[in-house]
């Protein structure tokens, strides 16, 4: 075990040996190994958007064993998605990458206005019967169903870490009295991310924080105290500080596709924050295989300091 591992490891004192081992796994796998980064394939997005706007621009994607296959081959940290998208080719890829099944989901068909809720389609037992590692939720900070949401995760996370599982939140401020042009405010975003830590997060994901701040009194406290929000590298530290003072990991969504120059300096910016990793879902598995593969050795490249 390297030293950054154990240095993350000791970090979460309650849990059992089954959990650490199950965050051992994630964080020694793949080309980051032993760094104390990380770099997940996410496909929840045939659930969000659909498998058209999902999978249509390269429709090797429409196969689930096509994730499967590029998470391995790319030297990835993990795999994420949901129920079916795993059961489709677990069996073949035993073991041969670390897996986050996605306990929840929505749909864009229901429409904006109800996008602040998502159902659950997975259960801890199915995570344990595929050797999954983790599971994954999704949280809505903001939403009206937010308590909602905090109770259900509460209660399986509780069940996850019994089971020796990780538990891996996707914080999403949304809804309620949130403009949307504040929804990865920097404020809301360190907010977003506490809460997830709060609920007993191990992995906390959240979106790259803008500079502009929503709260005032956040506004009187960031300027009192002189807190750097003038480029996303200083913002993603205020996001790590608020995660119990770095002591928890933290990896940031890759959102919709962008071109190579603005996802790589996105990447390099998190990475000077202080970031442990990102999940990059569309950006990746939207480009032919080897491209893909490239793209994301690249990334990889960035958070081995390279």
């Amino acid at each position: 075990m390297s030293e950054n591992i154990k240095k993350i490891l000791a970090n979460y004192q309650s849990d059992n040996a089954g959990t650490k081992a199950n965050l051992y796994r994630f964080l020694n796998a793949g080309k980051l190994a032993g760094t104390g980064k990380m770099v997940i394939l996410p496909v929840d997005q045939g659930f969000e958007h659909g498998p058209d706007r999902s999978f249509g621009m390269n429709l090797e994607a429409y196969d689930p064993k096509y994730h499967f296959k590029l998470a391995i081959e790319a030297g990835l940290s993990g795999y994420a998605a949901p129920l079916g998208m795993i059961e489709a080719g677990v069996d073949e890829f035993a073991g041969q990458i670390p897996l986050i099944l996605k306990m929840n989901s929505n749909n864009s068909l229901m429409g904006e206005e109800n996008n602040t809720y998502q159902a659950i389609t997975a259960s801890v037992d199915d995570a344990v019967r595929l050797g999954c590692g983790a599971i994954g939720f999704t949280i809505y900070p903001a939403s009206d169903d937010s308590l909602a949401m905090y109770n259900e995760i509460s209660e399986l996370a509780a069940e996850a870490k019994a089971n020796g599982l990780a538990v891996v939140i996707w914080s999403y401020p949304r809804g309620g009295n949130l403009p949307k042009e504040h929804e990865s405010s920097i404020d809301v975003t360190c907010y977003a991310a506490h809460i997830a830590c709060l609920l007993g997060a191990h992995i906390v994901k959240v979106k790259p924080p803008k500079a502009s701040i929503y709260d005032k009194k956040a506004q009187e406290i960031y300027s009192k105290q002189g807190f750097d929000v003038s480029t996303l590298a200083s913002r993603v530290a205020l996001v790590k500080r608020a995660c119990f003072n770095g002591s928890r990991i933290l990896i940031f969504s890759g959102g919709e596709a962008k071109d190579d120059a603005s996802l790589y300096s996105e990447i390099t910016e998190l990475y000077k924050g202080g970031a442990n990793g990102s999940i990059i879902g569309r950006n990746a598995f939207q480009r032919p295989f080897n491209e893909a593969k490239d793209m994301l050795n690249n990334i990889i490249n960035i958070y081995a300091g390279k």
